[in-house]
């Protein structure tokens, strides 16, 4: 199965949108051959800003071009995007509801070698916390196209989550992105596993894994964190009674705590988080890391095992 990062895909799915949409503009923070904005960058050098090592300058400009009518995307690494300039996301973009989109990149353990202070662990947590704003988190390179063709039509703040690290394909050209929808990839009736991100194909080999052992794993791939799916997941807990979340992040404030607040209030069943468990990461290999921090396949195999004998 092959890899691609999904800021390779962001990259490129900037180009084609800057084609088919003159509206679309971007800026950066120093960071464009990381983030993959320097794609964009070369095709439309006059729709382009690199506003430096300035992280609240970004995202007040930003908010100054969608005001004037602009659909600017917003790139640096999710580690200052999420928490240098978090007030004036807050106050400059989701206040006034402006149409900016927030694309940060190397978010998560699998930076890798720069360490804790770029791993960004909790920015989920702090950006689905504000009104208006809405949160993706991408599976594979497919659907990150995907997500920022609709997000450009949606009229509103979005924060997109994308990695450095390549991940698998997991879906073809026919796939479809819809905010506030996941989708079940996998059937099952004994417990559900809910996942974002990486953990999307973690999840699936999970499935497989425990179907060897005659345990039935659905799988959902839940990219949409606000708006979360409702429907989908209150769906999963009555039917197979059980869910497991999996995400490269906090297991506070994250995915699972979104699904939590569904589960509680709708339907409650047993549950259990896989995630990093309220710690920084630290310098690494981002297989080694994963495995350290139990976000692997093996993990969500035993979470589901373990929540199958609360049911």
């Amino acid at each position: 199965m092959s890899k691609i990062a999904t800021r390779e895909a962001y990259g490129k799915a900037l180009v084609e949108l800057g084609k088919s949409n003159p509206k679309v503009v971007v800026l950066d923070a120093d960071l464009s051959k990381s983030t993959k904005t320097a794609d964009f960058k070369s095709e439309f050098p006059s729709r382009f800003f690199n506003m430096g090592i300035a992280e609240a300058n970004l995202m007040g400009a930003s908010a100054g071009l969608a005001a004037s009518g602009k659909i600017p995307f917003a790139s640096t690494f999710a580690v200052f995007a999420a928490g240098r300039a978090f007030e004036i996301i807050r106050n400059s973009i989701c206040y006034p509801k402006l149409n900016v989109k927030i694309c940060a990149t190397h978010a998560g353990i699998t930076v890798g070698e720069d360490g804790a202070s770029h791993q960004a662990l909790e920015d989920i947590a702090i950006m689905r916390s504000l009104p208006n704003m809405s949160v993706i988190v991408p599976a594979d390179a497919e659907e990150t196209k995907k997500a920022i063709f609709s997000i450009a039509e949606y009229n509103g703040p979005v924060y997109t989550r994308l990695g450095r690290s390549g991940v698998p394909v997991l879906f073809d050209e026919d796939y479809e992105f819809v905010l506030g929808k996941g989708v079940q990839l996998a059937g099952g009736s004994d417990v559900s596993i809910i996942a974002c991100g990486i953990m999307v194909a973690e999840s699936l080999k999970a499935s497989e894994m425990l179907a060897q052992e005659g345990i039935s794993a659905r799988v959902i791939n839940m990219s949409s964190i606000k708006p979360i799916d409702k429907d989908l997941i209150v769906k999963a807990a009555a039917e197979t009674g059980a869910i497991v979340t999996a995400e490269e992040h906090n297991v506070i404030g994250g995915l699972g705590s979104a699904v939590a607040e569904v589960v509680s209030q709708e339907k409650p069943v047993p549950m259990k988080m896989v995630g990093v468990n309220d710690t920084f990461g630290e310098s690494g290999k981002p297989a080694h890391l994963l495995e350290k921090y139990g976000l692997t396949a093996q993990e969500i195999v035993k979470a589901a095992k373990d929540v199958l004998k609360k049911k």
